[in-house]
């Protein structure tokens, strides 16, 4: 069970565990909400899609529920506000929410270290920038390394329903930003040619970022979901347990003294009026 969830406010009445067989919560405020505090400015078109840009106009991100594919998320970030992205993250649409949501964190922390930090390509000889550091979260939690063709290097899950792809050599810029043939892959379901969701970044995502998305695919902790939205988890193979609320604990001694106290003082005959011959009669009722 998440460790803070207050159990008044899940919203679900099943946890869905391992978290990344849980599908979309198909509300984009949680992951909107971390660039929304900074104060980056919200548009929508009249369509229904949204989109974030952030104060210096070199950080843009689209929730896009009318686009023209299944990439729900897409978020690019610049050098120059007018010049090609520098680089591009994309979540499809049954992508976790809370995974959107990990990556915006980690980017609006990016954000106010400046450029250097949300520009910060990654960088196998820096301790800091070295692409391992985005795999490492899921190696330390159990994830086997794979080499499913050549060019390629992945880790999957102990269950074989989720994985990483990282692609080497050169890749083409703009068909990263516009396909899955990217630099990072993430998946989950049975198969990666049709996974249950997917997430792609390209060459130049900054390493810290894509490491918020493996930290948070890879917790042990389940994610709530409503169980009759049978698109929110990956039926048959999804583990759901039930939110079962807490019992209210057991009264003690002194809260049963307490509660005595509270009550009023029983009534006793001597405390009921009596009629008598000498009681006021009655008043009259109004006329019917």
């Amino acid at each position: 069970m998440p460790p803070h969830d207050d159990l008044r406010t899940i919203d679900g009445d099943v946890y869905v565990s391992p978290r990344y067989l849980a599908g979309t919560t198909a509300i984009g405020d949680p992951a909107l909400a971390p660039l929304l505090d900074l104060g980056w400015e919200l548009e929508h078109d009249d369509l229904g899609n949204a989109f974030v840009h952030a104060p210096d106009r070199k950080v843009r991100l689209g929730y896009l529920p009318e686009g023209e594919d299944d990439g729900l998320w897409r978020i690019n970030a610049y050098k120059d506000p007018f010049g090609p992205p520098t680089w591009g993250a994309c979540f499809n649409d049954s992508c976790p929410t809370e995974f959107v949501r990990a990556f915006t964190t980690a980017l609006a922390e990016a954000y106010e270290h400046g450029p250097g930090a949300y520009l910060a390509a990654p960088d196998p000889g820096s301790a800091d920038r070295d692409p391992f550091n985005a795999i490492a979260p899921l190696i330390n939690r159990g994830w086997q390394i794979d080499h499913p063709r050549w060019g390629v290097f992945a880790v999957q899950s102990p269950d074989g329903l989720a994985g990483l792809e990282f692609t080497t050599g050169r890749l083409d810029p703009e068909t990263e930003l516009t396909t899955r043939d990217a630099r990072w892959q993430m998946w989950a379901g049975t198969s990666i040619d049709r996974p249950a969701w997917y997430a792609t970044a390209s060459t130049g995502t900054p390493v810290a970022l894509l490491k918020a998305v493996t930290e948070c695919v890879s917790d042990p902790t389940p994610l709530p979901r409503w169980q009759e939205e049978t698109y929110s988890y990956v039926q048959g193979l999804a583990r759901l347990t039930p939110v079962i609320p807490p019992r209210p604990p057991a009264a003690t001694p002194l809260d049963v003294q307490r509660a005595a106290a509270r009550r009023p003082a029983a009534l006793t005959t001597s405390s009921v009026p009596r009629w008598s011959t000498t009681s006021r009669p009655a008043l009259p009722g109004p006329r019917r």
